[in-house]
């Protein structure tokens, strides 16, 4: 699927890895509807991307609101690309310093959001995507996902996030294999460590050291780079129901 002249949503498309996304899909021709929270920047991000981006404030585990971004993508034409860029972490021991067992919302709250959210997500953009006639490639829409390699080597104190990452690579497989009847591709893109908003936080001495841990190239992935692998992904028309990595050869030590 080329991407001149579709219509496609990025979620988490105020920052990071999902306003890159966006960046390079507007620069190919497509039109994006950012989705990201209402206390985001979208509306301010989507006014400088110009007039192909549009900006919907929605919470990606929210029916109503994710309903409304499909529609708002409907309207400009069949929903043909949905890059699901948005999630969250939160650091959490199985028992904390003191004995006591984690918290039980704080591991609910990052499961709804990563894993809850991104069924929300891909259940309602194949539902519009299969409405679609086919392209010349037989595609009807392409669904990219995002993981971690957290899903594989998560670390002490990740485990909410690597379960969430984990179920997303789980679902992966299966969604493309369901949804192969309509024509629709799933794929999910399962970053290291990238140079995003979250990392920037962190001092330059914390960031260099990350940036060496990586085998080749030593240094943090450019959110771009992530952005050209979820097109790449759309373009090739034999990805389908692959998780691919996408960190330079790193595996994650246990901290």
């Amino acid at each position: 699927m080329q991407i001149d002249g579709i219509v496609a949503i990025v979620t988490g498309g105020a920052s990071g890895l999902g306003r890159a996304t966006a960046e390079r899909f507007l620069r190919g021709g497509a039109r994006v509807v950012l989705v990201d929270l209402a206390s985001s920047a979208g509306e301010a991000v989507a006014a400088d991307l110009g007039q192909a981006a549009r900006f919907v404030a929605a919470d990606v585990t929210n029916e109503a609101d994710m309903i409304a971004a499909v529609d708002a993508a409907q309207q400009w034409g069949g929903l043909r690309a949905t890059l699901h860029c948005a999630g969250r972490g939160h650091t959490m021991r199985v028992l904390d310093r003191e004995g006591q067992p984690g918290s039980l919302e704080a591991f609910e709250g990052v499961i709804r959001t990563n894993l809850i959210g991104s069924f929300n997500v891909l259940r309602l953009s194949a539902a519009a995507m299969a409405r679609n006639e086919p392209l010349a490639d037989g595609d009807r829409g392409v669904i990219v996902m995002t993981a971690s390699v957290a899903a594989y080597e998560g670390q002490i104190g990740q485990i909410p996030y690597a379960s969430s990452k984990a179920g997303i690579v789980g679902m992966t497989l299966v969604a493309a294999r369901d949804l192969a009847s309509k024509a629709i591709r799933v794929c999910t893109i399962a970053p290291g460590v990238f140079d995003t908003p979250l990392l920037a936080r962190l001092s330059e001495d914390v960031r260099a050291s990350l940036g060496r841990s990586v085998p080749h190239p030593a240094r943090l992935g450019l959110p771009d780079e992530f952005a050209l692998m979820a097109q790449q992904i759309v373009e090739n028309p034999m990805l389908n129901g692959e998780t691919i990595r996408l960190d330079g050869a790193l595996r994650m030590p246990p901290r």
